[in-house]
């Protein structure tokens, strides 16, 4: 069994924790994962190149949470200048765009996944945390989408203060943007 206090949380400073962080997204990616435990696990729907992962990591360091050499968890950073960068996110990106006068300056979680031995031990809550204490000086909001159908995911982002702040539909899903912060 590990003990918890062996997980650090940190922001991504390393090629080698990028590319950790990417190994853990492939395994959860919505392709991978059997539809039986995408309901009782959730998933990721995003995959992304370690260039456009990096290149965020330049503007705004990822939130990593590792066990050892291990990165066991992930909150990634994306800042609204790569509002363009990845398809399967422009529609979030416009949807905030019209709420933007009333939400002010905010930050994207392009992604946030805890390695499945790690679950339901604190990880997610340690994530958001340390995610908040990293940006509050400069963004007021942290703003994520989830897929509808993620209905764990929902629950775990609801439990540490998010709030619905629309839907829309995109790709044929729906989705929930969500923001924790000043409203």
């Amino acid at each position: 069994m590990k003990f918890l206090a062996m997980v650090v949380y940190k922001r991504a400073s390393e090629e080698s924790e990028l590319n950790r962080i990417l190994e853990l997204q492939q395994r959860n990616l919505y392709a991978n994962v059997p539809k039986e435990e995408q309901l009782k696990e959730g998933f990721v729907t995003v995959s992304h190149t370690f260039d456009i992962l990096n290149r965020m990591n330049d503007v705004c360091p990822h939130i990593i949470a590792k066990d050892g050499d291990k990165v066991v968890g992930y909150a990634l950073c994306m800042h609204p200048e790569f509002s363009h960068e990845i398809a399967i996110l422009k529609p979030m990106f416009l949807e905030i765009e019209t709420m933007v006068p009333n939400i002010g300056n905010y930050i994207a979680m392009g992604q946030v996944c805890v390695d499945k031995d790690y679950r339901k031990k604190g990880i997610f809550r340690g994530l958001y945390r340390t995610i908040q204490n990293a940006v509050k000086s400069e963004f007021e909001i942290i703003i994520t989408e989830v897929d509808a159908k993620n209905k764990r995911s929902l629950q775990a982002h609801y439990s540490v203060g998010f709030k619905l702040l629309s839907t829309h539909i995109s790709g044929g899903h729906e989705w929930k943007i969500i923001g924790l912060g000043t409203f």
